[in-house]
């Protein structure tokens, strides 16, 4: 039986853009699926296709038990949507946000002011309640969308790269409530660039390139496609670089990384801590000094690299890459208006 998000063969093309290519997607209910790729792989396209906000060129989605195609109406009522970039009135106040967005669906005026209450402590924006949303900061801006996204508790969660632009703290107060989320049963798909969300976050993880899925499976999974461990050394001085580079290539039984900046050198090896205490040896016999050394398991970069030729693209200065082709910015879903911008 497909899960709480289903999705077979989906394609969406923007003039000679092939956005999506034949997307299958399966979430059960219940569980955190991280969408992970580049800037342009088809992330967002997808979400958007998933949510009612375009439609696709060909290909089936069931979101909540739901045909997406066939009642889009009934999808919005069962979905939160959060997309890349806040979508709040920044003429009304938090709290006046919130409200708003309850009102929108239904609810009675007395039941969205309390639930408008209950989310401003939620995501630590009390004490700004009564603010208008212009004077918030994009940290601020993020979590006030994010609330909103949740004002009606949907079974169903769509997060597209939720956290860009927060700072640390803030990304952490959104992990635990993304699993709170998920404790209580709430299904959720998650686009991120942050490896690190992922692995900490997603019971399954989906990698998309160039509209299409490229890999799946757990983290763990994922890392073992990619093999073995890793040996990275950085060196005291930038000099012996090429020194390292050398005795590493001894015993690697991969292509050997080199970031110049940071003097560090990785290479996947086999062999674990006694290998280690080898390669010590033999930087130490070639005169090699060392600033730190370790051995550790591949990370989701690592998966990254062996699976697009290419690293995961960071944001930079809490700023989102460019949106993918035919994208726009959109808000919580549950508007008419929010199905006619998504087929512009």
């Amino acid at each position: 039986m497909p899960g709480a998000i289903y999705a077979e063969g989906l394609v969406k093309t923007f003039g000679d853009v092939r956005a999506l290519d034949g997307v299958d997607l399966d979430v059960p209910e219940g569980t955190v699926l991280g969408l992970l790729g580049p800037n342009g792989a088809g992330k967002t396209t997808a979400v958007r296709v998933l949510t009612t906000l375009l439609r696709p060129d060909s290909g089936q989605a069931v979101v909540a038990g739901i045909d997406v195609l066939k009642n889009p109406n009934e999808v919005r009522r069962s979905i939160g949507l959060s997309g890349q970039f806040a979508a709040v009135d920044e003429y009304l106040t938090g709290r006046e946000n919130l409200r708003m967005v309850g009102q929108l669906y239904q609810m009675s005026a007395r039941d969205a002011k309390k639930r408008a209450g209950q989310l401003l402590e939620r995501f630590h924006l009390a004490d700004a309640a009564d603010r208008t949303a212009k004077t918030y900061s994009g940290g601020m801006r993020r979590r006030l969308d994010l609330a909103a996204a949740l004002v009606v508790s949907p079974p169903v969660m769509f997060m597209d790269e939720p956290t860009t632009g927060l700072d640390p703290r803030n990304r952490q107060q959104l992990w635990e409530v993304i699993q709170d989320l998920v404790a209580g049963g709430t299904t959720l798909l998650l686009t991120t660039q942050y490896l690190e969300e992922a692995d900490h976050l997603a019971h399954d993880i989906c990698v998309i390139d160039h509209g299409r899925v490229i890999a799946r499976g757990t983290s763990d999974q994922l890392k073992a496609r990619t093999g073995g461990e890793r040996v990275e050394v950085v060196v005291h001085r930038g000099h012996q670089i090429e020194s390292a580079r050398s005795v590493l290539a001894a015993y690697g039984t991969g292509e050997i990384a080199v970031t110049a900046h940071t003097r560090k050198l990785t290479v996947p090896v086999t062999g674990g801590a006694r290998l280690l205490a080898e390669v010590i040896r033999d930087l130490d016999g070639r005169g090699v000094e060392i600033d730190d050394i370790g051995l550790r398991r591949p990370t989701l970069d690592d998966v990254f690299i062996s699976l697009t030729g290419h690293a995961a693209e960071q944001a930079k200065n809490g700023e989102s890459g460019p949106t993918e082709a035919g994208a726009t910015e959109s808000g919580p879903a549950g508007s008419d208006q929010d199905q006619k911008e998504g087929g512009r």
